[in-house]
């Protein structure tokens, strides 16, 4: 049985450990979980044998098979590589630490080194497995390629941020285009699902990330589009709330433990 510790214990983390509990993952076994606020992580083990622990060293030398980290790019930086130095494997959420070149280069390293792996979920998209592949053509063809995403989400989604303005509260704004990288850098916690579909295909400093504002929409609309040569492929994915990325790490999950695997 494969273990793993759950680093981050807000709502994304809530819903993975419930699905624990509820006997979805049950090729695991949940051995610790940290969080800022210690009484969060207290809270979510409740009723498992894990225990909440007051570090990420902790939770790294306790040697789980795997850490879901559901908290923030700061944290996974934090404690990513040490992780994956010790052989331990990532399933990331936040998955926008990876547009910045360096880090991603030394995550990658000790991954090699140690044989760990970086498992990256698909959070509130889809797809990866086609944008890969034709990535893959148009490379080993020399082909150009084309790859992006736009994302819709509803202005309120953006207060808080440089991109927001109370006139977005009055009609439709085209208020973000650039590469993914640059939308992180801007919006590091709304657009990890635009460096992850980056990663799938040409990086995040060539990859496009385009965000339209939409009064009274709810949720993010997100439409990937990849595209070379005679192919291309389309992933439109609606979804009102976050719980998609937490269920999109339990479905990967099962997916690593299974004999039957989706690629």
């Amino acid at each position: 049985m494969k273990t793993f510790a759950i680093a981050g214990c807000g709502h994304l983390g809530r819903i993975v450990c419930k699905a624990y509990k509820d006997g979805l993952l049950e090729d695991y076994s949940l051995i610790a979980a940290f969080s800022r606020k210690k009484e969060d992580a207290e809270e979510i083990v409740s009723g498992t044998e894990a225990t909440a622990v007051d570090s990420m060293d902790e939770i790294i030398a306790l040697k789980p098979d795997y850490i879901i980290e559901t908290a923030s790019i700061a944290l996974l930086k934090q404690f990513a590589v040490k992780a994956l130095d010790g052989g331990i494997s990532l399933i990331p959420l936040s998955i926008g630490a990876f547009a910045d070149s360096a880090f991603k280069a030394e995550a990658m390293e000790a991954a090699r080194e140690s044989g760990a792996r970086i498992h990256i979920p698909s959070g509130a998209v889809g797809g990866f497995d086609a944008l890969n592949t034709i990535s893959l053509i148009a490379e080993s063809n020399g082909w150009d390629i084309k790859a992006g995403i736009h994302t819709h989400k509803g202005p309120n989604s953006l207060k808080n941020t440089p991109l927001y303005a109370d006139e977005l509260q009055n009609g439709e704004k085209h208020v973000f285009s650039g590469s993914t990288a640059e939308a992180i850098a801007i919006l590091p916690t709304k657009v990890n699902v635009a460096v992850a579909s980056a990663l799938a295909t040409i990086g995040p400093d060539e990859a496009r990330a385009d965000i339209t504002s939409v009064p009274g929409f709810i949720g993010d609309d997100h439409c990937i589009t990849v595209e070379t040569e005679g192919l291309k492929a389309v992933v439109d994915i609606y979804s009102a709330n976050s719980d998609i990325a937490a269920w999109s790490v339990v479905a990967l999950m099962r997916n690593l433990s299974s004999p039957m695997v989706f690629f």
